[in-house]
């Protein structure tokens, strides 16, 4: 009871206080740019500086950060087990947040040794090929709406880009360089037979991720992100909000299936599973480790962000958006806006963590018939149904139809399948559990 009066009160509280931080942010970016304006600088260099320090470093590197330690500690809850709790200060274990300062602390400082017979020049160069695609994914992702502040118009976006989403796919796909030239940069056939693995299922799976995100862009006749967010506070008679999850339910299970595929941890982890292979990385210690473990991260940061942005309203409330944009100021409903984007984000961050302890390791030919078997012809299904649709009603209103059909339909076999009894249970088990109930 006292852990779930806890989260209660943590649930309520953290939309308050990331509003309130969004809103010390949009200050800051409208104030840094108003200086840079007076001193016949460009405007927009100033609001850059402070996007790329909150979204990048601040928001993306912190959440990712705390994200390590987060598992840790739902993970234990899960197994019911002890988790991060045996670094103390001054008595408290601070809820398991000293990890951070114990792995930085480990990953600086462990000897360095490195296979005497590796590729150096690319050896070192990997880490950083697997850590930087997934660090600048996020610069194109709009977490806040564009305000008026001190005169100048900012937003919570590093860069408004046209290319939009294809910025987003060239990016991802460049992180398979670094995972492929860890393993053979190694010289180590173990390690080489992770690049291996890990390298045909990113390419694989790069393919149904793409398409997934085809539907969407039809619909919203954009391929920028910021433009998909503003679509999505349109109303459909009146009253249903043209989220992407009510459009493209279709596309949104088989973008964030695909994308968790790409970060490559459990059930999709077969690169790295270590009861048949060791990993491509196995050769690296210290923090050129560390920096291919914190995109992992990164990348369940920049896939709960992305998703969000597409499929769940971006900075849209929601809820109570007419009441907010009227009784709050310009600042505070953007401030708001924000807040609720980053609290999605948090949200779709912890459903990943669940997923992670809750389904086993896949085989790896299960991992690529699921993605060339079905998620490809899912996508391609979904792609010329939604092209149909639009040609024929540009409204959204008979796409929004199906949509809600499907999502029915989702949710019907979803809980169908909940209840269905074991096989097992049914043919020959049963016996035993009744002879064991009976004793």
């Amino acid at each position: 009871m006292r852990r779930f009066v806890g989260m209660v009160i943590f649930a309520i509280l953290v939309p308050v206080v990331l509003a309130v931080i969004s809103y010390g942010v949009y200050l800051a970016v409208g104030g840094l740019a108003a200086a840079f304006a007076n001193q016949g600088w460009p405007w927009q260099y100033g609001a850059a500086i402070v996007n790329v320090v909150f979204v990048l470093l601040v928001f993306q590197m912190v959440t990712a950060s705390a994200l390590t330690v987060g598992e840790r500690k739902w993970s234990a809850m899960i197994q019911n087990r002890v988790g991060p709790n045996r670094i103390r200060v001054f008595g408290s274990s601070l809820g398991g947040m000293p990890f951070l300062i114990a792995d930085a602390l480990k990953m600086l400082t462990k000897e360095n040794i490195e296979p005497a017979k590796r590729s150096k020049i690319l050896f070192d160069l990997a880490p950083m090929l697997a850590f930087a695609p997934a660090f600048a994914l996020i610069a194109v992702v709009p977490l806040g709406p564009p305000v008026n502040v001190f005169g100048h118009e900012v937003s919570l976006q590093v860069a408004q880009l046209d290319a939009g989403l294809l910025y987003v796919f060239a990016s991802a796909s460049l992180a398979v360089y670094g995972t492929a030239i860890a393993g053979w940069a190694s010289n180590n056939k173990l390690a080489m037979l992770g690049a291996v693995r890990a390298s045909s299922q990113m390419i694989s799976y790069e393919v149904s991720l793409g398409l997934a995100l085809v539907g969407s862009m039809m619909a919203y006749q954009t391929i920028r992100l910021e433009d998909m967010a503003v679509a999505q506070g349109q109303l459909l008679w009146g009253w249903l909000p043209a989220l992407g999850i009510f459009l493209q339910p279709v596309g949104a299970i088989v973008f964030f299936v695909s994308s968790f595929a790409e970060t490559k941890r459990t059930p999709f982890d077969l690169p790295e599973g270590e009861s048949e292979i060791v990993g491509y990385f196995v050769e690296y210690p210290g923090m050129k480790f560390g920096m291919m473990m914190l995109a992992e991260f990164i990348e369940i940061v920049v896939l709960a962000a992305i998703t969000t942005a597409i499929f769940f309203g971006g900075w849209h409330p929601v809820f109570f958006e007419g009441w907010l944009r009227e009784h709050l100021n310009p600042i505070g409903f953007a401030a708001v806006c924000a807040g609720a984007f980053l609290g999605k984000t948090l949200i779709l961050c912890w459903v990943q963590l669940v997923i992670r302890w809750t389904l086993p390791r896949f085989r790896f030919d299960q991992i690529q018939t699921l993605c060339w078997k079905m998620m490809l012809p899912v996508a391609l299904a979904n792609t010329f149904l939604t092209g149909a649709l639009v040609l024929w009603d540009p409204s959204l209103h008979a796409l929004a139809i199906v949509g809600l059909l499907q999502l029915g339909a989702i949710v019907l076999v979803t809980l169908t399948a909940a209840r269905a009894p074991d096989p097992a249970a049914a043919h020959g088990h049963g016996a035993h559990a009744a002879h064991a109930t009976g004793h």
